[in-house]
């Protein structure tokens, strides 16, 4: 073999060598890439494996979420409905309970109601007020001028909107509470003058108002009652009989049926519905001063002079007679059926029961003493009123004050509460069906005569407020 050929065998040998290497390390390359890639199609598919445990996981759980969820829902529309019946038998227990308490607290008061009915019937009513009533200031009272001469008499409608006065110059004057003007005056009499208007020609000395506010009485020293239409003040009808000057007046409440009594001694029944005259009674030995009277067929008299009260009992014709002053008796106040209180010239103030004829209370010198030294007398007391079927009682003088007392439990006791200060003769003292205010007449004269005149004393009629006081609070409130 030649050189060449030798050299070109080798050539090719050396060739086919690297080839043959080149070839191995490109198999080991492949088998190394077909590792790698087997790897990472292994590693891939853990991968995957995992990525789609994963999925399944979270595409798992949120079925059972749902589930959880419907679960619950449907356990809270069960629990919704269970609370909601429980709510419900609640709310018919809460609303029974309070249907038992309203209906307990309607009983306690229909009882209350009913007890206080009794004892009203009874005339053994006494509600406390007394002690819850505060003393008015000066210039909360207020004064309403109009009359020429002495307040002798008031009266206050029973819805306690308007107040009548009388004085002695014979005019009424009808006021109202709330703006504190006249609403109406009916003008004295004058002699002899043809086609006026009716009216009193003499000093007028009492007047009453019927329960229902329809009927107005008037009386004067001429011996007459004057009949007026309450509302328009309109004359209605003019009783004689008497044959001295009348000096009480009261309406039966719940009826038109009035009673009247005078200086002549009696006391007369007329029924002013009818225009009719009823009957008379006799028994006062001197003139008789007062007179008043509530439900009951009777009525009560203070006997001026002769010393008593008497009760009459109309459909028997009968009386009770009372002794306890030792002065004339010259006002009087039914408190409640059973119970009065009257006021005399000697200055004391006595409580009556029916059931017993001496005073259950006596207050001598209830207004104080007047004179020099050695030579004292009592203020007169001129004028009492009872707040019906309470323990509140007020009296008047001309000691320069009107004087609040509480009754004591059974009206065995009669406190002093306060003094309102108010210059000149009380003669006349009513409190308001509310008990909100009492209107005081206010004169320089006596009702009854001119014994003497307080010249600094204003003609006038008071309205004196009322207010009470907060009840303390109970205990645990």
């Amino acid at each position: 073999m030649s050189a060449a050929a030798a050299a070109r065998k080798r050539g090719r040998s050396a060739s086919g060598a690297g080839a043959g290497a080149g070839a191995g390390a490109g198999k080991r390359r492949r088998k190394a890439d077909s590792a790698g890639e087997k790897g990472k199609s292994k590693g891939g598919g853990k991968m995957n494996e995992e990525i789609s445990s994963d999925s399944e996981s979270e595409s798992l759980a949120p079925r059972r979420t749902e589930e959880e969820e419907e679960e619950e829902l449907e356990e809270t529309a069960q629990e919704k409905k269970l609370r909601l019946a429980k709510l419900y038998l609640e709310q018919l227990r809460q609303q029974e309970e309070e249907k038992a308490e309203a209906q307990a607290f309607e009983e306690d008061q229909v009882a209350g109601r009913l007890k206080e009915d009794v004892l009203e019937q009874r005339g053994r009513l006494q509600k406390s007020v007394a002690k819850e009533i505060q003393a008015p200031a000066p210039a909360d009272i207020q004064v309403l001028r109009g009359h020429q001469l002495s307040i002798t008499c008031v009266v206050i409608t029973p819805d306690d909107s308007a107040i009548f006065s009388a004085a002695k110059d014979c005019t009424i004057i009808k006021w109202s509470v709330e703006s504190r003007r006249k609403l109406h005056v009916i003008p004295r009499a004058k002699k002899g003058v043809e086609g006026q208007p009716p009216g009193h020609g003499s000093h007028i000395l009492c007047m009453a108002i019927s329960s229902d506010g329809k009927y107005l009485a008037s009386g004067d020293r001429s011996k007459l009652i004057f009949i007026w239409e309450a509302q328009s003040c309109r004359h209605l009808y003019t009783f004689t009989g008497h044959r001295d000057a009348v000096s009480g007046l009261a309406f039966r409440r719940g009826t038109h049926q009035l009673y009247s009594t005078s200086h002549d001694r009696s006391v007369k029944v007329w029924n002013v519905a009818e225009n009719s005259y009823v009957e008379t009674l006799f028994g006062h030995q001197d003139s008789v001063a007062a007179l008043d009277a509530l439900s009951r067929e009777c009525c009560v008299t203070a006997g001026g002079r002769d010393g008593t009260v008497r009760v009459w009992k109309i459909p028997e014709e009968s009386q009770l007679v009372f002794y306890g002053h030792q002065g004339s008796i010259d006002s009087i106040q039914l408190i409640n059926e059973e119970h009065m209180v009257s006021g005399a010239d000697d200055g004391s103030v006595a409580l009556w029961g029916l059931s017993k004829k001496r005073p259950l209370a006596l207050q001598r010198e209830a207004h104080g003493l007047r004179g020099e030294p050695g030579l004292e007398q009592p203020f007169w007391v001129s004028s009492v009123a009872a707040l019906l079927n309470t323990d509140l009682v007020a009296t008047g003088s001309h000691s320069s004050c009107v004087r609040l007392w509480q009754c004591g439990e059974g009206f065995r006791r009669l406190d002093p509460l306060c003094d309102i200060p108010l210059v000149g003769f009380i003669n006349s003292l009513k409190f308001s069906t509310s008990g909100d205010f009492l209107v005081a007449g206010v004169g320089q004269e006596h009702r009854l005569g001119r014994w003497w005149r307080i010249k600094e004393a204003r003609n006038s009629v008071c309205i004196i407020p009322l207010r009470r006081a907060p009840r303390p609070p109970t205990a645990g409130s």
